[in-house]
């Protein structure tokens, strides 16, 4: 998607409807989540879904907050997925019945989550597997097994044309006497193509996907669920027909819809009426040059990770966000009426800022104000932001 379509996505979203009153009073940077929306976001992903709560699977590291992780709940999805041991306890603590931690642990990651799989029997807790000796660090423990299948990503799993080599690891996890829960497919590389070419790229990689499933079976070991699918390829695993009557279960995994950022909103279709839901208020402190401000929402605050704009001004199109400092984000106003000069805002304005990437933009914050009407009615703490003490003595 080109960064046209990010700004754009923002389009139709009306200021009005997220202004926080004595907004002033509000020390900046800050983290606004709006949970009506968010309600509203995890609705639509439940109806595009067919209505059934069972076949989402999000990642958590997006929603970060056990206040959002408790409503998910609430609203009858009970499987997850997570990266980090703190997600993981976050979630068992707020009533997750099932949690894959979708990541290659080793060594003491590999401790850690055994002691958080005793400690939380109430929750099915599953990782990842791509060799025979990750296979084995998990024996004796009640942790469920998925092998990760790279479907072209090259960044974790079993190459795909590796069929023969996933079921003798399928085989290996059967004689390992641990749970055998099926495979996970993270297609995510698949955000560089537009819609019609990732479907049909996605849709091909599903085909191979369901040729392994074929194989495992002839093998004599079932498969009891398939993950697909984070954020950009969601639409196309709703699309793919081989997963409609399929004998396993298929859940896909966007995570970034719960808030929504720049990104997510241009890759999805807009039908789908998904809308932000977290954003970032900060606050106009320099006027440094003609036509350019300055406010308090550095890297340090909106992630830029993807690169140069980080955000977007909610309601200011003629905003254009700058490379940014640890703590400040230059911004340059254009003057998109030529009839008249620039309307540069005042020192002290408030921005509403929606990130090109939420995820690592919440991870930035300890706290996050809850907005309700136009009132924060709650401060909430980002409860797995960061990570676990790496030793516990």
């Amino acid at each position: 998607m080109t960064r046209h379509g990010e700004a754009n996505s923002l389009s139709g979203f009306s200021l009005d409807d997220y202004r926080i009153k004595r907004a002033e009073e509000v020390m900046t940077p800050a983290l606004a989540i709006y949970p009506q929306i968010v309600d509203a976001n995890i609705n639509t992903t439940i109806r595009l879904l067919g209505d059934d709560a069972n076949r989402w699977r999000p990642h958590v590291k997006t929603a970060k907050l056990a206040f959002i992780m408790r409503r998910m709940v609430d609203r009858g999805i009970r499987n997850f997925k997570c990266s980090t041991t703190l997600e993981l306890t976050t979630l068992c603590e707020t009533g997750a019945a099932d949690a894959l931690v979708a990541y290659p642990l080793v060594g003491a990651g590999v401790r850690r989550v055994r002691e958080i799989a005793e400690r939380f029997p109430a929750t099915e807790i599953s990782a990842l597997v791509e060799t025979i000796e990750q296979i084995e660090a998990w024996d004796g423990s009640r942790v469920g097994l998925f092998i990760d299948v790279n479907p072209g990503m090259d960044r974790t799993g079993v190459e795909q044309d590796r069929a023969d080599e996933i079921v003798r690891l399928a085989s290996a996890v059967r004689r390992s006497q641990q749970p055998f829960r099926g495979l996970h497919y993270y297609d995510g590389h698949l955000s560089k193509y537009e819609m019609a070419e990732r479907e049909r790229v996605a849709h091909g990689g599903y085909d191979r996907l369901l040729k392994i499933v074929e194989a495992i079976r002839q093998a004599g070991i079932p498969v009891e669920e398939i993950i697909t699918a984070g954020t950009p390829a969601f639409p196309c695993s709703l699309s793919y027909t081989g997963f409609k009557a399929a004998l396993f279960t298929h859940r896909a995994s966007p995570g970034t819809i719960v808030y929504g950022d720049c990104t997510s909103l241009a890759q999805l279709p807009r039908e789908f009426g998904y809308r932000p839901a977290a954003l970032v208020l900060s606050t106009v402190v320099s006027r440094p040059a003609p036509g350019r401000i300055t406010c308090d929402a550095g890297h340090k605050t909106v992630s830029a990770d993807s690169g140069v704009p980080t955000c977007r001004a909610l309601g200011r199109a003629d905003l254009r966000p700058a490379k940014p400092s640890e703590e400040h984000l230059p911004i340059d106003v254009s003057q998109i009426d030529v009839s008249r000069p620039a309307n540069l805002p005042a020192i002290g304005e408030t921005l509403y800022l929606v990130p090109m990437h939420i995820c690592p933009t919440v991870n930035n914050f300890d706290h996050a104000l809850i907005a309700v009407d136009g009132c924060v009615i709650a401060v909430e703490r980002v409860t797995a932001r960061g990570r676990e003490a790496p030793l516990v003595l």
